[in-house]
């Protein structure tokens, strides 16, 4: 059975519950779902519900607006008459936002469809897989206003080659989702008349694994990324040993001789 927020006009997010994936969808038409301090507090409050609930196995993020995944960062803060040190402290909700999407614990597939600019390619980025439909445009056009795409560069870096990554940043140029596919930003692209499909089987495979043993390849990844390679196999020989000790590892296995279905414990 489906659970839907019944206070999601509040924040211009929504939040739903269906076979143990929670969709989270940018739903703030009238600014293109400009990432305002609103948006980025309703995605935090949204992604930490998630984290929190045990039902939860996956999470999708998504836009309501076919149109417009996201524009980005919101260029009229940029601009307003505020102290400076007031702005530098609005910015810390992008690197809380990644950091806790990167530590969820969870499976994050993102939707991307329409127009994925700026400050939202960075929040696609900090997603783990992204399904996009054919029609959908990436870009990080903020040196076309006089800006730059600060606080999402080390995502950028983490999944686009180095090249490829700095022309980017530096034309400002948007790109489609067979390009985007092509050099590293998207997982998939599919007709746009077939995203939801697509979107949903992976969700419900995503949902369907050992919730346990998905949060520590989870974390795994997220962690070893950026050590050394020595220090990163150690890392990874401790997670390996803490996944022996856990008794869904050892269903799985039994599943595998027995040619049935695992039922996960969840420990």
């Amino acid at each position: 059975m489906a659970e839907t927020d019944t206070n999601a006009k509040e924040t211009p997010v929504l939040y739903a519950v269906e076979a143990g994936v929670a969709t989270i969808s940018l739903d703030d038409a009238s600014t293109r779902n400009s990432l305002s301090n609103e948006m980025l507090d309703g995605l935090i409050a949204a992604f930490e519900r998630a984290r929190d609930d045990i039902h939860v196995q996956a999470v999708v993020l998504a836009s309501t607006d076919d149109r417009t995944f996201s524009s980005g960062g919101n260029l009229a803060g940029f601009a307003s008459d505020v102290p400076l040190v007031h702005k530098h402290a609005g910015t810390s909700k992008f690197p809380e936002l990644f950091v806790l999407i990167g530590e969820l614990g969870k499976p994050v597939l993102c939707r991307a469809q329409g127009h994925v600019l700026a400050g939202a390619l960075g929040l696609a980025l900090a997603c783990d897989l992204i399904v996009a439909g054919e029609s959908a445009s990436f870009g990080t056009p903020e040196i076309n206003v006089g800006t730059f795409p600060f606080m999402i560069m080390a995502l950028i870096y983490r999944n686009v080659p180095r090249k490829k990554a700095t022309e980017m940043l530096l034309l400002g140029d948007r790109i489609d989702a067979v390009e985007a596919e092509r050099i590293g930003i998207v997982n998939k692209v599919v007709p746009d008349a077939e995203l939801d499909e697509a979107v949903q089987y992976w969700a419900l495979r995503l949902a369907s694994r050992s919730p346990v043993l998905m949060k520590l390849g989870k974390d795994a990844i997220h962690r070893q990324q950026d050590m050394p390679l020595e220090e990163a196999l150690q890392y990874l020989r401790h997670n390996l040993t803490l996944a022996f000790s856990t008794e869904d590892l050892q269903e799985g296995v039994s599943a595998f001789f027995e040619k049935r279905d695992p039922e996960w414990k969840g420990r």
